[in-house]
């Protein structure tokens, strides 16, 4: 059977994942009550776990180094409880070759070289290389379907991946190009990120040694 994750350790790793966020963003991660996760959120601001700051008109809560060892300590004693150490590490090496996958067809996204400019933007007037890229990131999708079921079979939390990548890909497909890479839109991109911040933090890992 799955392993269903505690609420307070939910709220503290929606933090990580989404790196900045408000209130309602942390417990829309996981579909958590609001006013409990408030109070969660300042349980852990009382530990040093997390903080909250505001600018631009903007408010919202980030980890604090203190905060990301103490989340690690919470998911790795799940990860041992739920008995799947093996199984997400063994999905975290078969997630890198497709990592790998998803950067160069971001990349793609962004940039179309010409014969003047290897560094030129795109600017989604090539038709046949937009629906190369989308169809790159839907092959990454087909790869991504397994994993995403074996993760979420060790723990619950990790369902819903797929289905929010190849939402944001119909979505990106359909004209919104904005769905493949913008931050401020759950896009293939900010899920594919999120998925891999999970993984790291479940195994203790770091991004920068990747």
């Amino acid at each position: 059977m799955t392993h269903r994750s505690a609420p307070d350790l939910l709220v503290l790793h929606a933090v990580r994942i989404t790196g900045f966020a408000d209130t309602a963003a942390v417990a829309r991660r996981f579909d958590l009550d609001e006013t409990a996760t408030a109070e969660a959120l300042l349980d852990a601001e009382a530990h040093g776990w997390v903080t909250h700051t505001s600018f631009a008109g903007l408010g919202g809560w980030s980890l604090t180094a203190r905060g990301r060892a103490a989340g690690e300590r919470l998911l790795a004693t799940e990860l041992a409880e739920a008995g799947g150490l093996d199984e997400v590490h063994a999905v975290h090496d078969a997630f890198l070759p497709l990592n790998a996958r998803l950067q160069q067809a971001c990349t793609d996204w962004q940039l179309r070289p010409t014969a003047d400019d290897r560094l030129a933007v795109n600017d989604h007037t090539d038709v046949a290389w937009d629906a190369r890229v989308h169809d790159e990131l839907a092959a990454v999708a087909d790869g991504l379907a397994p994993l995403a079921d074996r993760l979420a079979r060790v723990l619950a939390r990790f369902d819903g991946y797929h289905h929010r990548f190849t939402a944001a890909l119909s979505r990106a497909r359909a004209g919104e190009h904005g769905w493949v890479d913008r931050s401020d839109v759950d896009s293939c991109h900010r899920v594919w990120f999120e998925l891999h911040e999970d993984l790291l933090a479940t195994l203790g890992r770091d991004r920068a040694a990747q």
